[in-house]
């Protein structure tokens, strides 16, 4: 079970792996871009590559998508950043219970986006956990962790590939044995959890008042979504990358450009944003000296503002 790119690496280790997948788990299609057409999830792309059998129930709350699974016979279920909560009906269903890829060092970061999290926080840490699930939010107990340092000049996205990869591997290893009875699970410590909530797209709009360091991370975090965004002109500008100079100040309101030694920088709460990377609404992605060079009165604007 799983949906998004992150899934796809999981799948594959099972299939190379030469375990019988009985059938592929996965949202529906849904319609995206400006043609609304119906796109594929990535992990149903994989299914079809590799002439696997793909379900998509609606919900999984339906007696008849149930119904299916229990049709399936399946020994274990892997889930893998699937998208739908797993009730009692389906849990209780395989022998060797539904095994969990997280993108997380459990019990921190619970929930739907441990990676943005970690960098939001500041973590130096991240890393890969295959548990059991429960009727709980990742509550479920622990069959195996393996640790990941988080490089300073990772994003969501790249860390989110490094984590897919790591933990396809770590499934690999500890699925054997688990079925071989080779594992006790190890329950989570409730008093070190910390939960994060999915991603909004309104999280990603740039509030200046805040340090350049806690700004640096956002848009790291939300790169490629929902993307760190202000205003400038009227129009939406995204900040694609960014790096915090918290011991320098400018003379000037939150939110305001200003140069320096052919820096281009923002005054912020605490400190001021380097500027290395934007997109101006219905442009392309440019370095911020190219952007300057066709937009001179960028400096001085005050970003944000009304």
């Amino acid at each position: 079970m799983g949906t998004p790119e992150f899934s796809v690496p999981s799948l594959a280790a099972l299939v190379d792996a030469g375990y019988d997948v009985v059938a592929v788990v996965t949202q529906p299609d849904r319609r995206s871009g400006r043609g609304r057409k119906l796109a594929l999830s990535p992990v149903k792309q994989a299914a079809l590559e590799r002439d696997l059998p793909v379900l998509q129930p609606r919900s999984l709350r339906d007696p008849g998508a149930a119904a299916a699974l229990a049709e399936l016979a399946p020994d274990v279920i892997v889930v893998a950043a699937f998208g739908q909560i797993l009730r009692s009906d389906v849990l209780d269903l395989p022998p060797h219970g539904c095994i969990n890829v997280h993108a997380s060092l459990l019990p921190r970061w619970r929930g739907a986006a441990p990676v943005q999290a970690a960098i939001l926080a500041g973590d130096q840490v991240a890393g890969s956990t295959i548990m059991c699930m429960d009727a709980g939010m990742d509550t479920g107990p622990i069959l195996a962790q393996v640790a990941l340092l988080i490089d300073p000049a990772d994003t969501g996205e790249s860390l989110m590939h490094r984590l897919a990869e790591q933990g396809a591997a770590l499934l690999a290893e500890t699925l054997p044995r688990w079925l071989a009875g080779e594992i006790t699970p190890q329950a989570q410590d409730p008093a070190l959890a910390t939960l994060c909530r999915p991603l909004r797209k309104e999280q990603g709009i740039i509030d200046w008042t805040q340090p350049a360091i806690q700004i640096e991370r956002a848009v790291r975090a939300f790169n490629p979504w929902p993307a760190a965004t202000t205003t400038w002109n009227g129009a939406g500008l995204k900040v694609l990358e960014a790096a915090a100079e918290p011991d320098l100040e400018a003379d000037q309101p939150p939110g305001t450009v200003v140069t320096a030694d052919g820096r281009v920088l923002v005054s912020t709460g605490a400190g001021l944003l380097r500027l290395e990377r934007v997109q101006l609404a219905g442009r392309s992605a440019m370095a911020v000296s190219d952007f300057l060079r066709g937009q001179p009165d960028f400096v001085g604007a005050r970003l944000g503002a009304a």
